[in-house]
C-alpha cells in the first residue's frame, strides 16, 4: 500500500530531522561516552543549553527553541531521539539535560548519579490505527488493548471489540498491532496503563520504556510508528497525541476507570491531572488509569521530564530555562495538545530548580 502523501512527506521530513538532531547531539558528546558522572557536557558556552531525548515533548520544544532564545538570548539544541536516549545522554553527561516520558528508575538514578527529574509538560499517548472500514473514534478498553498487544485479540471484528461498539460494522481484516523499538516514553506510558487495567499484561510483560512485545512490528520514534500505521491495512498503535492529530490519523476511545470514552485532549488530560493529591519527593507523578471519580479523564495521560544534574556548570544557563519552560513556556503547549501543568506540580517543580547548583 502507498503512503498517503502528506503522511509520507511528514514521516520522511520528521525522520531526517530527528536523525540530523541525534547526530549532532552523538557528535557533541563524542569525545566521551562514557557513563559516569564526571565526564563534560556537550558545551561550556553559558549561552548555549544541548538537550536529547522525548519525541513526545519534541513538538513542544520546537516552539520553546526560538522563543526562548528571542527571550533570553540562549540557544537551545534538541535532539528527538527517545526517551531512552535521553536517559543515556544525560547519564554519560554528553548533553546538559535529558528529556523522558518515563520517570527514572531507582537503577537509572544510581547510574545517573545525582540528578533530578522535573515534569515540564503534560500530554497523553493515543492509540491510532489505520483499517478501512473501520471509522474514527473506534471505541476500546484497556483489557482488548491488552489482548491485542499479546495476540489473543486478532481480528477487528473479534467479539470482544464488537461488544464496545453495538452497531458498528466491523470487518475481519487481521490486526496488526505496532511498537516502538527504540526506548521509549510512550511505550513506558502504554505499559503502565496496560499493567494498571490487565493482571495478564503485568505478570508477563510489565512497564517499561522497552518490553518484549509478543507480536507485530516496530518503528523508531513516533514518525517511525506513524510511518508503519501509515503504511500498513489493519495497523493499530500507540503514539504521541500530537503526532496523531498533525498527521490526522483515526483513533480509539479509550475507556476509564469510570466506563466513560473521553476524547483525548486538554479537558481529559488535565481531568486526568487534577487527580495528583500530592507530588512525591522523586517527581514520580504517574497518572495513568486515573480513578473513576474522574470520569471525564483520558486514561493515558503523562507527564514528561527534564532529567538534570544537580550539580552542572550550566546552572546559571539550566536554571532560568528550567523556570521558564514550566511558567512563561506553558503557553506555547494547548495548540499542540499539551495542558498546562497543574500548580502543585509547578510548586514541586521549582523546590526542585532550587537545588540545582
Amino acid at each position: 500500500m502507498t503512503l498517503p502523501r502528506v503522511r509520507k512527506c511528514m514521516a520522511v521530513t520528521s525522520g531526517i530531522a530527528i536523525l540530523a538532531l541525534a547526530l549532532f547531539v552523538a557528535a557533541c558528546g563524542s569525545s566521551n561516552t562514557s557513563s559516569g558522572s564526571n565526564s563534560t557536557p556537550a558545551s561550556s558556552n553559558s549561552k548555549t543549553l544541548v538537550g536529547a531525548g522525548s519525541t513526545l515533548i519534541a513538538p513542544l520544544m520546537s516552539q520553546w527553541q526560538p522563543a526562548y532564545n528571542t527571550q533570553a538570548g540562549v540557544a537551545v539544541t534538541y535532539g528527538a531521539i527517545g526517551s531512552g536516549g535521553g536517559i543515556a545522554q544525560i547519564t554519560a553527561r554528553t548533553v546538559d539535560f535529558g528529556a523522558s516520558d518515563a520517570p527514572l528508575t531507582p537503577d537509572q538514578f544510581t547510574a545517573a548519579k545525582g540528578v533530578v527529574q522535573i515534569p515540564w509538560a503534560l500530554a497523553a499517548t493515543l492509540v491510532a490505527y489505520n483499517t478501512k472500514g473501520v471509522p474514527n473514534q473506534l471505541k476500546l478498553s484497556g483489557p482488548v488493548l491488552a489482548d491485542i498487544w499479546m495476540g489473543t485479540v486478532k481480528t477487528w471484528n473479534d467479539p470482544a471489540i464488537a461488544k464496545l461498539n453495538p452497531g458498528v460494522s466491523l470487518p475481519s481484516t487481521k490486526i496488526t498491532p505496532v511498537y516502538r523499538t527504540d526506548g521509549s516514553g510512550d511505550t513506558y506510558a502504554f505499559t503502565n496503563y496496560l499493567s494498571h487495567v490487565s493482571p495478564d499484561w503485568q505478570s508477563k510483560i510489565g512497564a517499561s520504556t522497552q518490553v518484549q512485545f509478543p507480536t507485530g512490528l516496530g518503528g523508531k520514534g513516533n514518525s517511525g510508528v506513524g510511518g508503519v500505521i501509515s503504511s500498513t491495512n489493519g495497523s493499530i498503535g500507540y503514539i504521541a497525541i500530537s503526532y496523531v492529530f498533525s498527521n490526522k490519523f483515526d483513533y480509539a476511545l479509550i475507556q476509564n476507570a469510570a466506563g466513560k470514552f473521553p476524547v483525548p485532549g486538554i479537558p481529559s488530560i488535565s481531568a486526568a491531572a487534577a487527580t495528583l493529591t500530592s507530588v512525591p519527593a522523586d517527581n514520580n507523578v504517574s497518572i495513568v488509569d486515573p480513578p473513576a471519580s474522574a470520569p471525564g479523564a483520558y486514561p493515558i495521560s503523562t507527564f514528561t521530564y527534564a532529567i538534570v544534574p544537580l550539580s552542572s556548570p550550566k546552572a546559571a544557563a539550566l536554571t532560568p530555562f528550567l523556570t521558564w519552560a514550566i511558567t512563561t513556556g506553558q503557553s506555547s503547549g494547548p495548540p499542540l495538545n499539551f495542558a498546562p501543568l497543574p500548580a502543585m506540580v509547578v510548586t514541586a517543580d521549582k523546590a526542585t530548580i532550587a537545588k540545582i547548583k
